[in-house]
């Protein structure tokens, strides 16, 4: 459905609509979308997507670019439904599509404060935030197979290792790392399979009282339960020292709370190098992937992966 092309008729058709009125997905454009729920202000632009804003902020535009966005864009839109099904708040989907070579969808905005980093303070309140969100999210479901998203339909069924090492791109598999990498993720397959969220960043809870609500699920994935909190502990650690903290600062003690995984750690940061420039890959040594991997002391590991995110920002790795 799109807009009447007589200005007058169109402005009429616009005032009529239930602004806030979820859309089912395939009956409207983006620009329908825009009418309906915008207009949408200057855009927040990342690497692999953009948002804007409503100028009422009671929405917000997202259009997934970069890596397969129409796979991204579905995988959020149903994940974000299900998790609303099990009880979790989460920001409902109010329209979805495609446009061009870009995909889309509008989210309705919730209350809350992001939580933050900027104090020890702080950082024990999002850990806390975590436990709670992850105690709910983490339950295990028989017969849930590893892979993206939270349904599971029409993939091969693969093993917890093979999850996480294809989330890399082939350009790894000839580094000396691999297969040490390999190897040390073997054991996960003994790990139950659950529900992720896939990208628990302190910005992606909002708190609001007593209330808190997870947005940002395009990372949504079923795997082990170690690698929502490797994420956190990788994003707690880059985020502080590309700050300006001091590896030896990082509040390692209040981050021994998230159980910990050696080899998933390895293989995070190994994604987030993977993730950045073509030539960052090579900035990281088989000795380093393997020292952190074998690592089976939660503090040690933390103040090992402090201190080469350290040297890869001294390098010149983007954040």
């Amino acid at each position: 459905m799109s807009a009447p092309a007589d200005s007058h008729s169109s402005d009429r058709w616009n005032d009529s609509l239930d602004r806030r009125r979820p859309v089912p997905v395939g009956d409207v454009t983006l620009r329908t979308a825009e009418l309906r729920y915008g207009p949408f202000g200057c855009a927040t632009v990342k690497p692999y997507s953009r948002t804007q804003r409503a100028a009422d902020d009671g929405s917000l535009l997202k259009v997934y670019v970069g890596i397969d966005p129409e796979g991204r864009r579905r995988r959020e839109a149903d994940t974000v439904r299900r998790a609303a099904h099990s009880g979790l708040s989460v920001s409902e989907v109010l329209a979805t599509g495609r446009c061009d070579a870009e995909s889309w969808s509008v989210f309705r905005v919730l209350p809350g404060v992001p939580c933050s980093v900027h104090s020890g303070e702080a950082v024990e309140e999002y850990i806390g935030h975590v436990l709670g969100l992850t105690e709910r999210l983490h339950r295990s479901t028989p017969g849930l197979t590893p892979g993206s998203g939270w349904t599971g339909e029409g993939g091969c069924p693969v093993l917890q290792d093979h999850f996480l090492l294809n989330q890399l791109s082939p350009r790894c598999r000839p580094r000396p790392w691999w297969e040490d990498l390999a190897a040390s993720l073997q054991p996960l397959q003994s790990h139950p399979v659950v529900y992720l969220h896939g990208d628990l960043k302190p910005e992606h809870l909002l708190v609001d009282g007593h209330r808190l609500s997870v947005v940002d699920w395009e990372a949504s994935a079923r795997g082990p339960a170690v690698v929502d909190y490797a994420d956190v502990v990788f994003h707690l650690v880059r985020d502080l020292l590309y700050a300006g903290v001091k590896p030896g600062r990082v509040p390692i003690d209040l981050m021994i709370r998230l159980p910990f995984c050696g080899p998933v750690l390895a293989w995070r940061l190994l994604l987030w190098l993977d993730r950045r420039r073509p030539e960052d890959i090579d900035l990281i040594s088989a000795r380093d992937v393997h020292r952190l991997a074998a690592e089976d002391h939660a503090p040690a590991a933390y103040a090992s992966l402090a201190r080469a995110v350290s040297a890869l920002r001294a390098a010149g790795v983007p954040r």
